[in-house]
């Protein structure tokens, strides 16, 4: 079997196709039947130039076909470049999120700490100045002042009394010991020692008292 009948059989088998093929074989079909007739001159002339618009259409086709394939790559590496912008974008958006993420917990802090320092100087605010509480203190060391001479006072006036009371012990005492050898003899030590000299004893107490202030 030649190469003709393959492709006649081809051709009878799969029709004339669509589109480009179609043409393909149109073209293919006028070729084989134009180199198998005998037909006139002018015949002849007439299938050449039917094959030359077959051919034309071809070559327009495979041209029209190549740009579209062309375009379609550009267009194709077009889009590859414009995915790889878009990569890039949003890898930017990530970045510029993340930073306005931290820029927010920043002024979150900020304004944590001006509120904190809004109710600490409110308080601050509310408490008395410096200078009266230094006149409040000042006023209560002389109070405090005032109520150490009043205890150092109360304190020597109990010292005083302490001591005239041991006095006064001591005199009963004795007084006791001369009511027990005999009344004469406690006549005469009454004469002794008389309300005068219990006197004495109390006047050199006050000045023992004030010598030891």
């Amino acid at each position: 079997m030649t190469d003709e009948d393959v492709i006649r059989r081809r051709l009878l088998i799969d029709g004339d196709g669509t589109g480009d093929d179609r043409r393909l074989n149109m073209l293919l079909k006028t070729f084989i039947k134009w180199s198998n007739t005998n037909d006139s001159p002018s015949d002849s002339v007439v299938m050449q130039e039917r094959m030359f618009s077959q051919l034309t259409q071809c070559e327009y086709a495979f041209t029209k076909s190549r740009m579209v394939a062309k375009m379609s790559s550009a267009e194709l590496q077009n889009y590859e470049n414009l995915s790889k912008q878009i990569s890039l974008e949003i890898e930017k958006s990530k970045q510029d999120i993340e930073g306005t993420k931290e820029d927010f917990q920043h002024a979150k802090t900020i304004r944590k700490n001006r509120v904190e320092y809004g109710v600490l100087a409110n308080i601050i605010s509310e408490q008395p100045d410096r200078k009266q509480t230094d006149e409040k203190l000042t006023q209560l060391k002389k109070e405090l002042q005032s109520l150490e001479e009043q205890s150092n006072q109360l304190d020597s006036k109990l010292e005083l009394r302490r001591k005239q009371f041991h006095v006064l012990i001591a005199s009963i005492h004795q007084l006791q010991a001369l009511l027990e050898t005999g009344e004469k003899t406690a006549d005469d030590s009454l004469d002794v020692f008389d309300d005068e000299d219990i006197d004495i004893l109390t006047r050199k107490a006050e000045s023992d008292q004030m010598d030891v202030s």
